[in-house]
Parts: structure tokens; C-alpha cells; sequence
């Protein structure tokens, strides 16, 4: 391994352990069950293929380029985060009922969607991404194997996240416990859907 993919893999897992929707969704799902966790990282594995395709493609650069486009993007992931935020702070006084009723499907689709409408993947691609393809070398397959390694990364990390959380799960789920780390929960969504909101471009 060349000292650039070594020296990208480590900005990639800061950038990817940075606390943000898609950790919190994982946090989210993963106090629901071991399984659910899982399957929330698993979403948002995927949402990063979304952007990595989108980055190999030039559709991410066109989105850069007419800014109103990616606002709409990031207007759009605003609503579903702060959707998210919402419905957790709602729902922080029946944990346990929660538990029974969450699908393997449910916590796999809110991963992907928290992910793929999060504009900071896409910008994160287009501005890191090129710094570490080197000069005269083919860029289509040098982008494809970095965008690879985020994807590697996130996927290894959130899985890591999401067994953590199932491990204090006996603890987190007490229902004292339980109830504050879902307001702590739904708190952070609604305050990174109403940062996206807010705008301009953030990266949260």
C-alpha cells in the first residue's frame, strides 16, 4: 500500500468516526436491537455506494456545479433527518414498545435515505477525493478504489457503533436510561435536520 492510500485511509476514518445523522441513526436503531443496528449501518453502506457511483459518473460534479440542485438535495435530507428527530423524541416515553414493532427493513431504509440525502458525502468525494489520485495516473480507477475504502471503512465502523451500543444495551435500555438517551438522540437529529435546513451547505 502506497503512502497516499495510507495517509487516505486515515483521513477517511476521521471523517467517518465524526459524529454526525448517520452515527446517531445507528445509535438510534441500535438501542432498538442488536439486529436493527446492524442493519442501519448496513443502510448507510449503501447510501455511500449511491455517492461513490454518483462521484464515478460526474453526476456529483454537476450537482456542484448548479448549487441549486445540491440545495434541493440538502433541503430534502433536512426534512427526513429532522422527521427522524422528531419522531424519536416522540417516541422516547415507549422504548419498549418501539423494540417490538421495528423491522429489519425499517432501520435499513432509514440508514440509507439519512445517508444518500446527505449532501456532505457527495461534497466530501468531490473535494478529498482528487488530492490523493496521483498526477498522470488513471483517475477512474484510483477514484473508485478510494471511494471503496470510505465505503469499507463506514461499514466496519457503524457495525463497530452498532455492537458497542447493543453491548450496554441492558443498561441503555432502562427505562430512566432509556428515555434520556433517546431525548439526547432525538435532540441531535432534529439539530442536524435543522442545520441542513438552515443552510447554506454544511457538512454535518
Amino acid at each position: 500500500m502506497d503512502a497516499q492510500l495510507i495517509a487516505f485511509t486515515g483521513v477517511s476514518a476521521g471523517l467517518v468516526a465524526m459524529p454526525g445523522a448517520d452515527f446517531t441513526v445507528v445509535v438510534r436503531n441500535a438501542l432498538v436491537s442488536r439486529r436493527a443496528g446492524i442493519a442501519c449501518a448496513l443502510g448507510i453502506g449503501a447510501g455511500l455506494l449511491v455517492h461513490v457511483t454518483l462521484a464515478v459518473v460526474g453526476v456529483a460534479a454537476v450537482l456542484t456545479a448548479v448549487p441549486a440542485l445540491l440545495r434541493a438535495l440538502q433541503v430534502v435530507g433536512g426534512v427526513y433527518v429532522l422527521y427522524l428527530g422528531v419522531q424519536t423524541l416522540r417516541q422516547r416515553h415507549a422504548q419498549g414498545e418501539a423494540a417490538q414493532e421495528d423491522s429489519t427493513a425499517r432501520p435499513l431504509r432509514q440508514g440509507f435515505v439519512t445517508n444518500a440525502l446527505n449532501p456532505k458525502a457527495s461534497l466530501t468525494f468531490l473535494s478529498v477525493l482528487p488530492q490523493f489520485v496521483p498526477a498522470g495516473a488513471p483517475a477512474l480507477p484510483r477514484t473508485l478504489l478510494l471511494a471503496l475504502i470510505v465505503v469499507a471503512i463506514a461499514l466496519v465502523w457503524f457495525q463497530v457503533v452498532a455492537l458497542l451500543v447493543d453491548r450496554l444495551g441492558r443498561w441503555l435500555r432502562r427505562p430512566r436510561v432509556a428515555r434520556t438517551v433517546a431525548t439526547v438522540t432525538g435532540a441531535a437529529l432534529t439539530a442536524f435536520g435543522v442545520a441542513l435546513l438552515a443552510g447554506p451547505l454544511v457538512a454535518v
